[in-house]
């Protein structure tokens, strides 16, 4: 069985009884308060009107008996008021005056019934909500196609998802796996969903939907898990775009064995950047805007459109630095391109604007 939660850093280490953890799923929620803090209002409004009955009912002693001995001091006034808003009613102190009865049906049934609902209403309100969240829950799975799973909100897992996002793709589309029920915290206050378990496991890729998603990306800390990860899901959804990250580029080629679409070998890529930077601070910049989708210049992916058709690539309105024709990546100036056909698609450097969003058609090159 497992815990429904709906909803708001680098990966935390995994603890050594992790794996005990119960797959759960969370869905964003908006902050609300905390549930002692709410039982302890309700405590206190019944409180309250348990004094001010009580008050109410010594104000007028006069018009109350007492069955032993006959008056009414403040003790019996908030025993009376005790046993008449909780409904229990033993009959040894009864109003007697008129005054007294019209001040019981006027104001002390009221105050009941006001009683009743606070210290009820705590539970009534426990089950209403474990109902709508369980109802929500089914409805998040049974609408989720299409959608983006990333493996690991780690440094890698959460810039992936930023720069997925800054093209346009919502955050209700995407879904986060780790086995660390802090980070899915942490991912569930940012606005995504979040399944907590080993994504090694096919029962808690399940629970994300991978069967049914679009892109998955495997940013775990480890690269066997990351090759596990990639073998179960290509199991599960064999016509999904899966990019993974690998710390040793030794192991890039196994996770493209594994069913990988395309391998970042982040150690290599941060080494590279460096280098870059270190012979040239401004190309090291060019390259860090170009990695920063939604900002400066942005590397885009998009089907060449008919006025195109029988250009070559630097005769088109934009800078294309590859051609994308099949399954074959081609420079803008390889000679093979001649010119663009209806089926190419064209990799482009545009310029990026904070409330532009990317066509879908159009796809951000994986960077790490």
């Amino acid at each position: 069985m497992f815990h429904v939660k709906l909803p708001g850093n680098d990966a935390i280490a995994r603890q050594p009884d992790e794996h005990l953890v119960t797959h759960r799923i969370k869905l964003p929620q908006k902050v609300v308060e905390h549930p002692f803090r709410q039982v302890a209002k309700r405590v206190i409004m019944a409180l309250t009107l348990l004094l001010l009955c009580s008050l109410i009912v010594y104000a007028d002693h006069d018009g109350y008996n007492d069955s032993s001995d006959g008056s009414v001091d403040y003790l019996d006034a908030l025993y009376y008021a005790t046993v008449t808003l909780s409904t229990t009613g033993y009959g040894d102190i009864t109003p007697v005056s008129d005054a007294a009865r019209l001040i019981n049906i006027l104001v002390i049934t009221p105050m009941r019934v006001l009683f009743l609902i606070i210290l009820v209403g705590t539970t009534l309100e426990v089950l209403t909500e474990r109902t709508r969240e369980e109802w929500r829950l089914n409805r998040w799975r049974s609408t989720l196609r299409d959608h983006t799973v990333v493996v690991g909100f780690g440094t890698k897992g959460r810039s992936a998802i930023q720069t997925v996002c800054a093209t346009g793709l919502a955050k209700e589309q995407v879904v986060v796996v780790d086995p660390s029920s802090k980070v899915i915290d942490a991912a569930t206050a940012e606005g995504y969903a979040g399944v907590v378990g080993d994504a090694t496991r096919s029962d808690v890729l399940k629970r994300a939907e991978v069967q049914r998603a679009r892109k998955i990306i495997i940013a775990t800390q480890r690269d066997d898990t990351a090759v596990l990860v990639t073998l179960t899901a290509r199991q599960m959804n064999r016509g999904a775009k899966i990019v993974a990250a690998v710390r040793e580029e030794e192991n890039a080629p196994l996770l493209k064995q594994s069913g990988a679409d395309a391998v970042i070998t982040s150690a290599s890529a941060a080494g590279r950047l460096l280098g870059l930077s270190v012979l040239s601070p401004a190309a090291g910049m060019v390259m860090e805007d170009l990695i920063q989708q939604g900002t400066g210049l942005d590397i885009v992916e998009r089907p060449v459109i008919k006025a195109e058709v029988g250009k070559g690539p630097r005769e088109i309105g934009d800078l294309v630095i590859s051609v994308l024709r099949g399954h074959r990546v081609l420079g803008y100036d390889d000679p093979a391109v001649g010119t663009l056909q209806a089926t190419d698609r064209v990799i482009t450097i545009v310029r990026a604007t904070p409330t532009v969003q990317v066509a879908p058609d159009m796809r951000p090159i994986p960077q790490d």
